[in-house]
């Protein structure tokens, strides 16, 4: 996100402000907190205490570990999902909380500057990411004015104030944009669905394996790193230095996640959980084929008693209208830019709704990115 050298500077003249010439020391974490392990929590019984995970609350039990605020920071799997908790809660053994000092720092002040370090990126191991105590201990936390507790304190909590607001305000903007990507999301299927529902007689109709020939994928690992996208099931894998195929195709799931359908005009290579279709383009336009083949409900269609699978059979059967080729153009003009609105994410709302996080994110980290000359731990 571009931001302004006069924001920056702003933003810079205001904590030089509130610093106000103070000294800015830095403390290890392990000076400051001490990191606790979280416990199973299978023999609880049902209640109103959170339980949490590296991925957030799982459950609700009828008691809690601690009861003080803290700093819950993943010790396995989703090691960037950092919580701030100030209600009796419950840890698993993934999810570290902290007993802070708030002698020294305020326990939300923690929070913020600790979700500007990366955690996310420290991965301590080669499978499961993980995490250790050791090396959190070792990160250093700014701490304004060390030598006056009361001070320090008071810096802190402009700071947690400041960041509280900015944090309500990005929260209440994203779900008014949510919501109203949700209602053009609505609005989108609505007409979609209208622009492709045709009457029998109204139209040609052919079955799928007349317009389209559905091709199976290969496997990708003999093929060195390249910037040919690698499409599975499940979206694009990696980047290999060969195609498949190169003309405009619908990738549609063999195995997996068959709801994704994909429209691909450039290059590709496929694996073999996703099928590519060589297209009758005299008959057909891909992307009236794409738009049209988002309205089926392909877990009508699943075959599979255990994962989700789609067979060529089933597939070329389904019915397809065929208007004239420029009706179909028409309506794809009408459809891509529907889509661009409401889906896209380089423009529409997905785009601003990004926007306004990178947003909040800058100033976050600029609001608490203080003078590194005495970046030595203080006692």
């Amino acid at each position: 996100m571009t931001v302004t050298k006069d924001a920056q500077r702003v933003s810079q003249s205001f904590m030089e402000k509130l610093l106000d010439g103070v000294e800015v020391g830095f403390k290890r974490l392990g000076d400051i907190v001490r990191i606790k392990n979280g416990k199973d929590h299978k023999a609880l019984g049902d209640g109103e205490f959170p339980v949490y995970g590296s991925g957030g609350i799982m459950r609700y039990a009828d008691t809690y570990a601690y009861n003080k605020p803290s700093v819950l920071i993943p010790r396995k799997g989703s090691l960037g999902n950092l919580f701030f908790v100030d209600v009796p809660f419950w840890t698993v053994d993934t999810i570290f909380y902290t007993e802070i000092d708030e002698a020294k720092v305020s326990p939300k002040y923690l929070y913020y500057f600790l979700t500007t370090v990366g955690l996310g990126e420290m991965n301590q191991a080669g499978g499961v990411p993980s995490q250790t105590q050791s090396v959190l201990n070792e990160i250093k936390i700014p701490i304004p004015s060390p030598g006056n507790p009361k001070k320090s304190l008071e810096i802190q909590a402009e700071i947690v104030r400041i960041l509280d607001a900015f944090t309500a305000m990005t929260a209440e903007l994203t779900a008014e944009l949510t919501a109203e990507l949700n209602l053009r999301k609505k609005q989108y299927n609505y007409y979609r669905d209208q622009l492709l529902s045709f009457e029998e007689g109204e139209v040609e109709w052919k079955t799928l394996g007349d317009v389209a020939n559905i091709k199976n994928g290969k496997d990708w690992k003999s093929l060195d790193v390249g910037d040919i996208p690698v499409y599975g099931s499940g979206g694009v894998m990696r980047y290999v230095d060969t195609f498949a195929y190169d003309k405009p195709t619908v990738l549609i799931p063999r195995k997996g996640s068959i709801t994704n359908i994909f429209y691909v005009d450039t290059p590709f290579w496929n694996v073999d959980t996703i099928y590519y279709t060589e297209i009758d383009t005299d008959q057909i336009v891909p992307k009236f084929f794409y738009y049209f083949m988002t309205t089926i409900d392909m877990m009508q269609l699943d075959t599979g008693s255990g994962r989700p699978s789609l067979t060529q059979a089933i597939l070329n059967e389904i019915k397809v209208p065929l208007p004239t080729l420029n009706e179909q153009a028409r309506i794809v003009a009408i459809l891509d830019k529907f889509d661009a609105l409401t889906n896209s994410i380089t423009e529409g709302l997905p785009r601003e709704i990004e926007l306004r996080q990178k947003q909040y994110e800058y100033y976050r980290d600029l609001l608490l990115s203080f003078p590194k000359s005495n970046e030595e731990a203080v006692a």
